[in-house]
């Protein structure tokens, strides 16, 4: 099975990258955050021409927004939260049935925080480190079997997840708070799947600022997209690929593609 999760800023706009993603790469799955489009609005069947007949999305005019495409059958997970009572659609999740047995998945898009890495001085920042720690406390209430989660976390945890440790330890992203709650979240019984392939010290980034002009030139990276599975999925690992390359396509998103493939038996 191949699973393709990408903040795609904006599904409306980058429908072609997705249509010319989906022809390279053939996915089974692709996971979206960030689509921008409010739910009546949503290009589904453009999608279904795309080879995705199974759909499942929530978004919002102008912001957020998460969706997950398929070509296997989606059943909704009902009774997710409604992360700090906000109604801000960034999260949705699917039971996919495999020959293991179903496989649950989480898309995930975590509040960017702002700039300023004070939760008194910037409620943005705030808003973020309330909602991974919901997030963990949730599932240490609920503890993951057969589950995925994948989508851009925000969060970039490892000293080689950003071009500069020592730099942006106090740049929003990659700040002690916030890697503590990640890390504290994917300890509910998860795995980094993505350091699983390409382990520390390699540099691994999904993500270049739009305002440095040649970004391959200067690759002041970060790694803000993610792919955890439970240890019960681990052995079916096959590979993960970040695909640098869609960063340099007509108008890309400032995130790229991440793919995984794994056999769920």
């Amino acid at each position: 099975m191949r699973l393709i999760t990408w903040n795609i800023n904006s599904l409306r706009l980058r429908l072609p990258l997705l249509k010319k993603l989906v022809e390279e790469e053939n996915p089974d799955i692709v996971c979206l955050q960030e689509t921008k489009v409010p739910d009546p609005l949503f290009p589904a069947e453009a999608l279904v021409e795309l080879g995705f007949p199974h759909q499942l999305y929530r978004g919002m005019k102008g912001y957020n927004g998460v969706a997950i495409l398929s070509r296997l059958p989606l059943d909704s997970v009902a009774n997710t939260p409604d992360w700090c009572s906000r109604s801000d659609c960034r999260h949705i999740a699917a039971s996919i049935q495999t020959p293991g047995g179903p496989v649950r998945l989480h898309d995930f898009y975590v509040p960017a925080g702002g700039d300023i890495p004070d939760p008194a001085e910037n409620e943005k920042f705030a808003h973020k480190l309330a909602f991974v720690e919901e997030a963990a406390k949730w599932f240490t209430d609920s503890p993951p079997v057969r589950s995925i989660v994948v989508g851009d976390l925000n969060i970039a945890p490892l000293e080689h997840d950003v071009w500069s440790h020592r730099q942006l330890l106090k740049i929003v992203s990659h700040t002690p708070p916030e890697t503590e709650r990640l890390n504290m979240w994917m300890a509910t019984g998860f795995e980094d799947a993505m350091r699983r392939i390409t382990p520390e010290p390699t540099k691994l980034y999904t993500w270049w600022s739009y305002r440095n002009k040649d970004w391959k030139k200067s690759d002041r990276g970060r790694r803000l997209d993610h792919v955890w599975l439970t240890p019960d999925l681990m052995p079916g690992l096959r590979n993960i690929r970040v695909l640098r390359d869609v960063r340099d396509w007509d108008s890309p998103s400032d995130h790229v593609p991440v793919v995984l493939d794994f056999d769920p038996a």
